[in-house]
């Protein structure tokens, strides 16, 4: 027995001594850090039983990027001033293939950012089961309230700089917030137009007129709701008649519900960044998807249409709608520990992360400590990236798959991702929380390909 409270306190400390030099190495970069010691603190049961991942200094490396690029974005507006924004792109990870991770264009993007969501995608890719490395970007560029012109003179501007970087076998960036059809249009023809060729495969969540997917606006939404019904199953339970809130309005949020509702959910608040709508007789999908995704208004022009419904300013106290099954899908860090109370006093019984960390590390614990059964973002949010990689395939074979083709891939991996995580859970002495059990079924393939590739 003191043997093995030696080795745990050993992996314990080596954990400890690899999140130090982060903070030191990092400072400020809180989301970075939130992130780092969500992950890490799962890994000490893993530690314990594989030495050989400390021996061979597994998580000093996979902790520090291959590769940051940071650019300037010089455009010009409407009224012929010049701008300038900043651009990113974090190459992480690239053990198990190109590094894959979207842009994200929005006023609060920064080092910190976009480090955070390269990290998580190392290990979200990986549960996927697909080739693909993990890699995030982005800038500070707003595209709400700008012309059309103004916006394809940033993503050319963007990807003038960022061509340099990426390749379909070396990195693969994807949309994410702020970055839909439109902007990877865009920054697709300046790709053309300077490689002077047709490299489908260097975007994905492109239009299928060129090299699109179907089931790729779908997937993220479609995917987390999948997840969500593997858990709600596992307790024989399922979507049938219950009440559901989603954060958020843009494609994840939009085909969340979607599919919950296909599901027989009753979906009765959604959001944007100005607020929220609350709307009892529950949400009139077409309305949302010609709000946002046709004539890009506010979610506040909504009760214009169903004068029932309530509109409230700001986004927080979306949370206080009593609902038995949560999808958090607008950004991160949305549900707090005073959150997560109120959700689970107003009766939730399931949490599914559609964004990216979306919920606090004390809501996260609130959460598990009642029992709530809770799908967290680097495996629920999975389904976008599994597409975007059965995009690629379908690039490289130069041919389309159908609707239903994808759709149907897309559900067997969200169902292995599950199951995995269940069984990474069960096996390192966590039954039931996917948290750990996701961060280690992911950890354990990229570590294990890193140790095979030599110290790189």
């Amino acid at each position: 027995m003191n043997n093995v409270l030696v080795k745990e306190q050993t992996a314990k400390e080596y954990v400890q001594s690899v999140y130090e030099t982060i903070l030191n190495r990092n400072q400020g970069e809180r989301e970075f850090f939130q992130s780092v010691k969500e992950i890490l603190d799962s890994l000490i049961p893993v530690i314990e039983a594989n030495p050989h991942y400390m021996q061979h200094s597994i998580l000093e490396r996979i902790t520090e990027p291959e590769r940051v690029v940071y650019f300037r974005v010089p455009w010009t507006d409407d009224n012929g001033k010049p701008q300038v924004n900043r651009g990113f792109r974090v190459q992480f990870n690239s053990a198990l293939g190109p590094y894959k991770g979207g842009l994200r264009f929005h006023p609060s993007v920064n080092a910190s950012i976009i480090k955070f969501l390269g990290f998580e995608q190392i290990f979200k890719n990986s549960l996927t089961g697909q080739p693909i490395g993990g890699g995030k970007g982005g800038s500070d560029f707003d595209p709400k309230g700008k012309s059309e012109g103004e916006v394809m003179r940033f993503t050319q501007s963007f990807m003038t700089e960022l061509y340099r970087y990426i390749g379909p076998y070396m990195d693969v960036p994807a949309g994410d917030i702020g970055v839909g059809a439109r902007e990877i249009g865009y920054m697709f023809g300046q790709y053309k137009r300077i490689k002077s060729g047709n490299e489908a495969g260097v975007l994905t969540g492109k239009g299928l007129l060129y090299g699109g997917s179907l089931a790729r606006k779908e997937a993220t939404g479609y995917g987390c709701v999948y997840f969500v019904n593997e858990m709600l199953q596992s307790k024989e339970l399922s979507f049938q008649d219950r009440t559901v809130v989603v954060s958020g309005s843009g494609n994840v949020s939009i085909y969340a519900i979607e599919k919950a509702q296909q599901l027989g959910a009753h979906v009765v608040a959604c959001s944007d960044s100005n607020g929220y709508i609350y709307d009892p007789k529950g949400i009139d999908l077409a309305l949302v998807k010609q709000l946002k995704e046709v004539e890009r208004k506010r979610i506040s022009d909504y009760v214009l249409s169903h004068p029932d419904a309530v509109y409230t300013p700001g986004c927080e106290n979306i949370w206080s709608i009593p609902c038995e099954i949560a999808l958090p899908c607008a950004t991160q860090n949305e549900i707090d520990e005073k959150s997560a109370e109120l959700l689970v006093k107003n009766g939730v019984i399931a949490i599914g992360e559609g964004a990216n960390m979306p919920s606090t590390l004390d809501a996260i614990d609130i959460f598990l400590n009642n029992g709530v059964l809770f799908g967290p973002a680097k495996a629920a949010n999975a389904g976008g990236v599994a597409v975007s990689s059965l995009e690629m395939s379908q690039n490289s074979m130069r041919l389309s798959w159908s609707f239903e083709e994808v759709d149907t891939k897309l559900h067997d991996i969200m169902r292995l991702i599950y199951n995995n995580s269940v069984a990474a859970a069960e096996k390192y002495g966590y039954p039931g929380n996917l948290v750990v059990g996701a961060n280690i079924a992911g950890f354990v393939r990229v570590a294990d390909a890193m140790i095979e590739q030599g110290v790189v």
